[in-house]
């Protein structure tokens, strides 16, 4: 975007200062993507640009490593535990599946938090917003150990549902905030004129209310679930042998056996991470269409 004729030079210096600036913090994010991803492709079981690489032959690039990841396996790879381990599927089976449930229960409960905190009648509603919001505050290592210490009491350590209990957790204020601000522009007379034609508070809910404000719900539901996929220290501290899961098997593998896999995983998750990045920009776009502002 080009700058107004008017400005000055000094404007004109610390404008493009300030975008050298992005530029140079942009990079500093992104390269260790850059030599991630092309490792992942390497023929050879070394974290290293060979010869072959960096001269672009093609003999010096495969996938067999996404191949192990998957467990597709050649007769000579079959013998190599560092490529072929079905952990890796095991692993990702187990991620998907406690995101998904966590994701669910969190979008649940946070909508029903956010509709509470959203009225004028609610009271000490700063404060339940506070302990709502404190899993994004409170130190991750610190949370881990008081789930650790409570579910301990319970019974629900090393068991699937203490683990989808975490993630929930976690989840659940990405959620509250993101519903709580879709609601801010929520115009209530509306709820008030289904509830004069006879509408019930329930069907006002699903047939005024809840189109409106699931843009929100499905970014807050799309924010729980990066968070539980890729979350490492709640396992760590709640989980057992029997609950690995993808992120689990990668810290496994770093301190044991490094091997491209390792970078295979990383890959398909920057991938998945920007997709739902790019799926949550594009629901942020349709909710200031639907709030009347104009997308920036």
């Amino acid at each position: 975007m080009a700058l107004p004729i008017y400005t000055t030079p000094g404007q004109r210096l610390w404008h493009y200062t300030y975008m050298a600036f992005c530029i140079f913090v942009l990079f500093f994010l992104v390269a260790p993507l850059v030599v991630v991803i092309p490792l992942s492709f390497t023929s050879t079981p070394f974290l290293s640009f060979t010869p072959e690489m960096l001269s672009l032959d093609p003999d010096g690039f495969s996938i067999r490593w996404y191949k192990g990841l998957f467990g597709i396996c050649d007769d000579y790879e079959a013998n190599i535990t560092t490529i072929c381990n079905d952990k890796w599927m095991t692993g990702a089976q187990a991620s998907i599946l406690i995101a998904i449930a966590s994701t669910l229960l969190a979008t649940f409960l946070g909508t029903l938090a956010a509709l509470g905190l959203s009225s004028d009648n609610m009271p000490a509603r700063r404060l339940i917003m506070a302990l709502m919001i404190s899993p994004l505050i409170v130190p991750l290592i610190i949370t881990a150990s008081g789930m650790a210490f409570f579910f301990a009491k319970i019974n629900l350590t090393a068991t699937w549902p203490g683990i989808v209990l975490a993630h929930t957790i976690l989840g659940l204020p990405f959620v509250v905030i993101t519903v709580t601000s879709t609601l801010v522009g929520f115009d209530n007379s509306l709820i008030r004129a289904g509830a004069n034609l006879g509408g019930t508070p329930a069907y006002n809910f699903f047939k005024i209310q809840m189109p409106l404000i699931a843009p929100g719900m499905i970014s807050g539901a799309l924010f729980a679930f990066i968070t539980s996929f890729d979350e490492i220290v709640i396992i760590l501290f709640v989980g057992g042998p029997q609950q690995h899961t993808l992120p689990l098997q990668m810290w496994s593998g770093i301190r044991q056996e490094i091997s491209p896999t390792i970078l295979s995983a990383a890959t398909i998750l920057v991938l998945f991470s920007v997709v739902l990045l790019t799926t949550l920009e594009m629901l942020r776009r349709r909710s200031e269409r639907i709030r009347g502002i104009t997308p920036h």
